[in-house]
C-alpha cells in the first residue's frame, strides 16, 4: 500500500494557516490507529502528554437571552424550564472562584447570557476579573458580541482569555442560529485578538452537521492568522424545549477523530473537552486525551447543563496516571 500523502514519512511540527478541505477530509478518513498516532506524536512536541489543564465555568448571568441558538436553553425564545437570573454580585462570583481554585482549577471562566453587554455590565465584569486575578487564577469570560471600547476595557481590566465559539461551519451556521451572523462572530474574535487578549474558540458537534461541516469549522479556526490558544470541542447536550432536541446522536469515534484532527491542525493550542462529558464513558474520554485533548471543564455544571462531578474526574485522572497542571501557551 502506498504511503498516505497526509501522513508522509515523518511527523513535522510546522504551524500552518493554509489548510485545504481535501487535506482535512483525508485526515478524517485515515485508519483510526494512524490518526491517533499522528495526533499523539505532534501533541508530545508541545505538551506534557500526561498533564491536563483544568478550567472551571460559572454562569454569572443566566437566561433571557435574545438570541435563537438552537442548542441553548438560555434563549428567551424557548421554554426549557430554565429560571432566569440577573448578573451575580461580585462577592458571590469570587467565592465560587475560591472554591474552584481549591478543587484544582487554574482558570476561572465566567459566562453571561447576553447578545451583547451594556457598558455598565462590562464594568461589573471587570471587577470580577480583577478579583479572580488577585486569587492567582487565569481569567476567561464569554459575554457575546463586543464593541472596540468594551474589548479594550476588558484588556485593561486584566482579562486573559475571551471565549466566543464559532459553533459550526459557515455553511451550516444558519441552520442553528439566525439572530447573529457568522461574520459577527469573526468580527468579535478580531477585536479580541487585536486588543491582545488570548482567544478561546471552538464549536459544537452533533447538531446534525455533515462531515464536511466539521472539517470546515476546523479549517476556519486553524487558518486564522493566529490559532486560538484554547479550542473547546463540545458534544451537543440535548435539552427539552430547544429546537435541537431529538437530533441523532453523533458517533463517538467521529468526536474522537475531530479531537485528533484539531490537535494535528493546531498543535500548540489547548484542545478542551467541554460540554457533553456527562454522556461520555471514561474510555471515550481516555481516547480523547490520547488524541490530544489536554484541558477539561471541572465541576458539576457547565453554565446550565450537567458536567461530571469533580470526584469522578479525580478518579479518572488517577486511573489514567494523568495530573492537573498549568495552562501556558507553548
Amino acid at each position: 500500500m502506498s504511503a498516505n500523502p497526509v501522513i508522509g514519512g515523518h511527523f513535522t511540527s510546522v504551524i500552518r494557516h493554509n489548510w485545504q478541505l481535501n487535506e482535512v477530509e483525508a485526515l478524517y478518513t485515515l485508519p483510526f490507529n494512524d490518526l491517533m498516532f499522528k495526533a499523539q506524536s505532534l501533541h508530545r512536541n508541545y505538551f506534557d502528554p500526561n498533564e491536563i489543564q483544568i478550567s472551571s465555568l460559572l454562569s454569572i448571568k443566566t437566561g433571557s437571552c435574545s438570541e435563537d441558538c438552537g442548542y441553548c436553553p438560555q434563549s428567551a425564545r424557548y421554554d426549557a424550564g430554565l429560571k432566569s437570573e440577573a448578573l451575580m454580585p461580585v462577592d458571590e462570583v469570587l467565592q465560587a472562584a475560591r472554591r474552584a481554585k481549591e478543587q484544582g482549577a487554574s482558570r476561572f471562566c465566567m459566562g453571561a447570557a447576553w447578545r451583547k453587554p451594556k457598558d455598565k455590565d462590562v464594568e461589573r465584569v471587570v471587577e470580577m476579573i480583577q478579583g479572580v486575578k488577585e486569587l492567582g487564577m487565569e481569567t476567561c469570560v464569554t459575554l457575546g458580541m463586543l464593541t472596540d471600547e468594551q474589548t479594550q476595557r476588558l484588556k485593561e481590566g486584566g482579562l486573559d482569555y475571551y471565549n466566543h465559539n464559532l459553533d459550526t461551519s459557515e455553511d451550516y451556521y444558519s441552520e442553528v442560529i439566525t439572530t447573529r451572523t457568522y461574520q459577527d462572530r469573526l468580527d468579535t474574535l478580531t477585536r479580541v485578538r487585536n486588543a491582545g487578549i488570548s482567544v478561546c474558540c471552538g464549536g459544537i458537534l452533533g447538531m446534525g452537521e455533515s462531515d464536511a461541516d466539521r472539517a470546515k469549522l476546523l479549517i476556519q479556526l486553524a487558518n486564522m492568522p493566529k490559532h486560538p490558544e484554547s479550542v473547546p470541542v463540545n458534544m451537543l447536550v440535548q435539552v427539552e424545549g430547544t429546537p435541537l432536541m431529538g437530533t441523532e446522536a453523533l458517533d463517538p469515534f467521529i468526536f474522537i477523530r475531530t479531537i485528533a484532527v484539531a490537535r494535528i491542525m493546531m498543535p500548540q493550542s489547548r484542545v478542551r473537552l467541554s460540554a457533553g462529558r456527562t454522556n461520555m464513558s471514561d474510555e471515550m474520554q481516555a481516547l480523547c486525551f490520547l488524541a490530544g485533548a489536554n484541558s477539561i471543564f471541572y465541576g458539576d455544571k457547565l453554565l446550565t447543563t450537567d458536567n461530571p462531578m469533580t470526584n469522578r474526574d479525580l478518579v479518572l485522572f488517577n486511573r489514567l496516571g494523568v495530573y492537573s497542571g498549568g495552562s501556558s501557551y507553548a
